[in-house]
């Protein structure tokens, strides 16, 4: 998600911003003690200075704050979904803290109570199976896990042969470092990335992948290791998944490739696979060692 340039002085604004989200790192938003949320020292001073800020300062900082949030939150539980109007309402929430800040007419203590309030119902709104998980759990809560894989690994995984992948190439679900495009970028392949995180790179873009706009006989292939069918999967077994979303956006996917074009992706996902048309999708299946789940590779055929 990209910002414009921050001014040299706000350095210790974004300073106290990343600490703030590192004190908080792992704490659990719906644990029935929410005193455990509070404003570190670098962020109370940083407080005490925010009349220095002015409204493309304070913007950007909103926009930053509320980008390291989701971050965290996508670090603590990698099914955690945030479309474009969740990510909106976040920066709402984040523009009422500075202003409360700025106004001042309650304590540190109070404002700090009421942005985790706000934030609170925030999560549960936009991922409401988030509090049936974590609200009788312990005040730390585990990750989980979404691994950075090598290249070598997601390769050897999906079963994917380098020199004869069509371009261009789609990566959804890239991770923070790209792996995997800058693997076959720099084999001079053309490929891509999409993934929840801000990059800096041209050919790697922040998106979710239930929103992005796959267009139509566009790819060559697209891959996704452990990411968007690990969460197509995990909503079609939760009661209230947003599977149907899902499903769409699969076959969008589908539509998005070229003819002759392939769709490499682990997990497999039998419960829609079986219903592909034979005559327009032909379905690869492959056991993985030491894993139990198959890899599936599809190829458009008309």
């Amino acid at each position: 998600m990209p910002h414009t340039t921050r001014p040299i002085q706000m350095d210790r604004f974004i300073e106290s911003i990343d600490k703030q989200i590192e004190s908080n790192k792992g704490q659990n938003i719906f644990f029935d003690k929410p005193e455990i949320f509070q404003f570190i020292s670098e962020t109370i001073n940083a407080i005490s200075n925010i009349n220095e800020l002015n409204s493309d300062s304070e913007r950007f900082l909103v926009n930053y704050a509320a980008d390291k949030a989701i971050e965290e939150f996508c670090r603590i539980n990698q099914y955690y979904s945030f479309d474009t109007k969740c990510i909106s309402e976040l920066r709402i929430i984040y523009s009422d803290l500075f202003a409360d800040i700025r106004t001042g007419k309650t304590s540190t203590e109070e404002i700090s109570k009421s942005h985790y309030k706000r934030l609170r119902a925030w999560i549960k709104k936009s991922n409401p199976f988030a509090e049936k998980i974590y609200l009788n759990t312990d005040s730390k809560v585990d990750p989980v896990v979404c691994s950075e894989y090598s290249p070598a690994l997601q390769i050897e995984i999906l079963r994917i042969e380098c020199t004869l992948l069509k371009e261009p190439i789609l990566d959804i679900g890239c991770g923070k470092q790209g792996n995997l495009v800058n693997y076959l970028f720099q084999k001079g392949i053309e490929a891509y990335g999409i993934d929840r995180f801000s990059f800096t790179a041209n050919n790697l873009s922040y998106s979710d992948w239930l929103e992005y706009n796959y267009g139509l006989e566009k790819w060559g292939t697209i891959i996704s290791n452990l990411g968007f069918s690990n969460h197509f999967k995990h909503h079609n077994l939760r009661e209230d998944g947003n599977y149907i979303e899902y499903g769409g956006k699969y076959m969008e996917i589908l539509k998005s490739l070229k003819i002759g074009g392939e769709f490499y992706y682990a997990p497999d996902l039998p419960f829609i696979e079986q219903y592909l048309d034979s005559g327009q999708f032909k379905v690869e299946k492959n056991e993985i060692e030491k894993y139990d789940f198959k890899t599936t590779k599809i190829t458009r055929l008309k």
